[in-house]
C-alpha cells in the first residue's frame, strides 16, 4: 500500500469513500455536493469547503453528485505518524474534526489550502530522489500547520466551550508536562478533582479511546525523543523516563510499539 496518494475526482475517476478504511483522507471540494454520515450525524459539502475523515472515524452513507469535483490527499496512519509535527496541536485537531469533518473556507483560507494541496501534488508525482518522503513529508506537514491555523479559532472554542472539552485538553496538557514521571490514570484524575473512571469516560466520548492510550501516546512520544539522541543510553533513559530497571522500559515499549529501545534505535539506522 502507498503511503500517500492524490486523486481528483473528475480527472482521474477516483472518489474517496474507496479508500477511507485504509488513508485519512483530505479532501477540497471545488463544486458540486457530497453528503455522509459520521459521528451519530449528516453532513453536506460543496465548493470551498475542506472534508477530513479520520480512519478512526466510522463514515457512512456517502454520496456524490454528478458534477462533484474535489481535490483529496490520501495519508496511511504510519505517514501520518511520522511526519506529525506537534503533538498538543494534533491532538486538538483530531479531536476537533472527528466532530467537525466539514469545514468552510473563507477566499483567504482557500488560496492557502489550495496551494498546499497543489504543492503535495507536485512533490509527489516529481522524480523520486534520495529524499523524495520526507520532502513529501515535509509538504504535508505545511498542510497541518495551515490547516490548524485555520481551525485554531473554532478549536479554541472547544477548549473553552463544553466541559467535557475542556476537561480533556487540560488533562493532555498535564500529561504532556508529567508523563516522564507519571503514568497513571488515577494520577490525573486526582489533579482534575474528578475519579479516574469519570476521565476515562471523558477520553472515550471525545476520542473513542481511554486516558490510558493518552498517556501511553505521550509517553512514547517522550521515549522516541530520548532515543533518537545517539549520545543517551538506554540506562540515562531508563532513570529519565522514571522506570525502575531498563527491562521495565524494553517491555513498554515492545507492548506499546511492538519493538524494543534497540529494535527502534536500529531501524533508524
Amino acid at each position: 500500500m502507498e503511503e500517500y496518494l492524490f486523486f481528483n475526482t473528475l480527472e482521474h475517476g477516483k472518489y474517496p469513500d474507496a479508500f477511507r478504511n485504509d488513508y485519512h483522507c483530505h479532501i477540497l471540494c471545488r463544486s458540486g455536493e457530497m453528503t455522509f454520515s459520521a459521528v451519530g450525524k449528516e453532513f453536506s459539502a460543496k465548493g470551498g469547503d475542506l472534508v477530513i475523515w479520520q480512519m478512526t472515524t466510522l463514515i457512512s452513507d456517502v454520496e456524490y453528485s454528478d458534477d462533484f469535483d474535489a481535490d483529496f490527499v490520501l495519508i496511511s496512519n504510519p505517514f501520518l505518524n511520522l511526519y506529525n509535527p506537534e503533538q498538543v496541536w494534533a491532538t486538538k485537531g483530531y479531536v476537533y474534526i472527528k466532530n467537525n469533518p466539514v469545514f468552510h473556507l473563507q477566499a483567504d483560507e482557500w488560496e492557502i489550502i489550495e496551494a498546499d494541496f497543489a504543492q503535495f501534488r507536485r512533490r509527489i508525482h516529481s522524480d523520486r530522489t534520495l529524499f523524495h518522503d520526507d520532502m513529501v513529508g515535509r509538504v504535508f506537514q505545511l498542510l497541518l500547520f495551515d490547516m490548524w491555523d485555520i481551525y485554531s479559532r473554532e478549536m479554541e472554542r472547544m477548549d473553552t466551550g463544553e466541559t467535557s472539552a475542556r476537561i480533556f485538553m487540560k488533562f493532555l496538557y498535564m500529561v504532556q508536562r508529567n508523563c516522564r514521571e507519571n503514568r497513571e490514570v488515577a494520577f490525573y484524575a486526582d489533579k482534575l478533582c474528578i475519579t479516574p473512571k469519570y476521565l476515562s469516560s471523558i477520553c472515550q466520548k471525545m476520542t473513542g479511546k481511554g486516558a490510558l492510550h493518552w498517556i501511553e501516546y505521550y509517553t512514547v512520544h517522550e521515549i522516541i525523543l530520548l532515543l533518537n539522541d545517539p549520545d543517551k543510553t538506554l540506562t540515562e533513559i531508563t532513570d529519565i523516563m522514571n522506570f525502575p530497571a531498563p527491562p521495565m522500559l524494553t517491555r513498554y515499549m515492545k507492548r506499546t510499539i511492538g519493538m524494543t529501545p534497540s529494535e527502534y534505535r536500529a531501524k533508524q539506522g
